[in-house]
This record gives C-alpha cells, structure tokens and sequence, in this order.
C-alpha cells in the first residue's frame, strides 16, 4: 500500500500542472481581460465584453501600441502601469540608471512578459502557497476564499451529513424490501425529487415557507440575522440553523436521490450471495445477517465515497442557490472572479482546491481499505 500511496502523491504534481496549464492557454483566447473591466468601468460601460464592440478611440493609428483592444481611452501611461502592476509587463531599465524605475523615466521602458513566463512564475508562486492578490478587492486570495468559506462549509457539511444520516437506513429499508409497495412510491419520490432543478425547488421553498405567498416560518437572506454577534450562544446557534434550514434543503435534494438508489442496489448485490444463504442457514437472526455480516461490504462504496461526496458538495455549491439566498459563498465568488477576468482569485483557487481534490482522492482510496482490509491497490493481475 506504501508503494501504491507513493505513486498517487508523485502524480499529483503533474496533474496539477496540466490542469492549471490547460485553463491557463484557455485564458490567453478570451476576450475582455482585467484591464479592459477598468476600461469598461471607467468609462461607465458596465462590462469590458461591451467595451470590445468598438468604443476604442477612433483615432489610435495602426503604429500605436494598443494593448487591450478596450483599453483605448486611457491614457497611455496609466495602462503601462496597470499592466506591470497585474504582471503583464515589466519595468526594465538601461544599463548604469540608479533611480527607482519607473515608466515615466525616459532611461526606462515597458516590456511585455511572455504568457510562458508568465505562467512559470505564476505556478512557482502557487508552489510556495503564495496565491497573490485580487486585482478588484485589494485583498489577498487566501484571505478571501477564508472569507467565503462559512457559506461553503454550512451547505457542504450539513447537506452531506443529513444526505448519509437520510439516505442509508432508506437505502437500507428499500433494499429489505425490495418490490414491496414501500419500496415503490419511496422510489416514486427519490425520482420526482432528482428530476426537480435545485434552483426551482429553492424558489419553491421560498414561496411557501419565505413569506412569499404563504407561510412565513423561514428568513429570506443570508446566514445569520442582523445584531447576531451580540446574541448569547444558545441563541446563536437556533438562529444559524433557522437561516439554513431552506438553503440546506434545497442542496440537499439530488445528492439524497444519488445516494439512496446507491446504497438500495449496494445492500441489493449483497443479499443475494451466498455467504448470506450461509449465515441464514445456520440461524442468525435477520437483523444479524443484514447489519453483522451484510453491512460492511455493502456499505463499502458507500462510505468509501463520502470525501469525494463531500468535497463536491463543498466545492461545487450552487450559484443560483447561493444567489436565491443570497448567500455570498465560493459559487458567486467563482462567478463574479470570472466575470471580472480576476486572474488571482481564478487561478489560485484553482490551484487549491484542485490539490485538495488530488489528495482526497487518495484519500478515498485509503477509506476503501480501512473499510475492508482485503483490498490491496499493488496487486495487478
């Protein structure tokens, strides 16, 4: 197992390379990047993407330097310094000057970093867990992503615990009695309730029990109510979770679906082998045979499978739930970082939560043989 852990970890650098190396090149062919959204903002365009549809200056002949395409009405040096300042170019000096350097000394010039370089000094940046800056909120990357993350960790955490703590003893209880009636309008449900779009089933949640037109049992918005830092514990705690119970909800409904019909057919393939003939035949109790002997290998997949659940929860939280909510987690980080080319915030979290998948998947392998011991990744046939 040593051995099988040891080939996973040096592997998991270059994945990360070619994952960050792909989205990187991809960057290089969108249009609109980060000072184009200064040019669009400034000039009250509202987006740089409005900005590349011809509100350049008509007057920029072919022999200047244009650099972005919206970047036209600004003056000249003060694009210069945005792009060193974003790491697009550098300053560079001739030789003997011993001044600072500068863009406005006439000894010194701009020069554009290749996007090789670039890309270069970037990952050896991300090596050391220097993520950078964001270019819009005068914040460190880490700092923000620490800053979203209590939205990210209540709809992760709470939707994957009640998703397990739900689906297995239905799993469990369908597998048991399996073709009944029990099993068919439960299976009814699970279906209808996968087929259902989060977003809509939040915007019904809403509705009726948001003061939408009905009921008003639940708050709108966000994850705690106004003056929650002056409130005593126990009362903190009700109204966190009085905040998430519709946001948690409406997450929660395709991953119990999942994993309901997983854990059933799991329990399914098990009962029916004979080691589980056997342990009836020598009189174990029903009860004995299902949870002593059936659990462990049918929940095998099950439980093996909970980081990787649980950091798709986590990670991949759902923007338009977050927006219906409005709860200002990871998915509208993600979202406003991409609108606004926010390449600090785009490539570090990238990097990061990229690694944490890697090792999580090696973690998952690791749950598989503490589950069942009889597994062993080095054997090959």
């Amino acid at each position: 197992m040593g051995a099988y852990i040891l080939r996973r970890l040096l592997l998991v650098l270059p994945t990360l390379f070619g994952v960050m190396l792909i989205n990187f090149a991809l960057t290089q062919f969108v249009p609109g990047g980060p000072i184009d959204q200064i040019q669009a903002r400034l000039q009250g365009e509202g987006d740089a993407i409005q900005a590349l549809g011809g509100t350049g200056d008509a007057t920029s002949g072919p022999g200047e330097e244009q650099g972005y395409v919206g970047a036209r009405g600004l003056p000249p040096e003060f694009l210069a310094k945005l792009e060193v300042q974003f790491g697009f170019a550098r300053i560079v000096c001739d030789e003997g000057f011993t001044g600072t350097p500068s863009i406005n000394a006439p000894e010194c010039r701009k020069e554009q970093i290749p996007a090789t370089e670039r890309f270069l000094i970037m990952m050896g940046n991300y090596l050391t867990f220097d993520f950078g800056e964001s270019y819009f909120r005068s914040i460190s990357v880490v700092d923000l992503v620490l800053e979203k993350m209590p939205v990210s960790i209540t709809l992760g955490l709470w939707s994957t615990l009640i998703a397990y703590l739900i689906s297995i003893p239905l799993g469990i209880r369908k597998a048991v009695r399996d073709g009944s009636s029990f099993d068919t309008w439960t299976s009814g449900i699970i279906i209808a309730a996968y087929a259902i779009p989060g977003f809509l089933f939040a915007i019904l949640l809403m509705v009726v029990f948001a003061g939408g037109s009905y009921l008003q049992w639940f708050p709108l918005r966000g994850l705690t109510s106004e003056g929650w830092e002056t409130f005593p514990w126990y009362q903190k705690v009700t109204d966190y979770l009085w905040h998430i119970v519709l946001p948690v909800t409406a997450q929660l409904i395709s991953a119990f679906a999942t994993l309901t019909l997983l854990t059933k057919n799991s329990f399914l393939d098990e009962i029916k082998k004979h080691y589980v003939m056997t342990a009836r035949a020598k009189g174990l109790s029903e009860a004995r045979v299902l949870y002593g002997h059936v659990f462990r290998n049918a929940m095998l997949i099950v439980i093996a499978g909970f980081p990787g659940l649980f950091l798709g929860i986590f990670f991949g939280s759902s923007l338009i739930i977050e927006f219906i909510f409005s709860l200002d987690g990871l998915g509208q980080l993600g979202y406003r970082s991409a609108v606004e080319r926010d390449y600090p915030v785009i490539f570090g979290t990238l990097f990061a939560f990229g690694l944490i998948g890697l090792i999580v998947g090696i973690l998952s392998d690791l749950m598989y043989v503490l589950v069942d011991p009889r597994i062993d990744f080095e054997r090959r046939d």
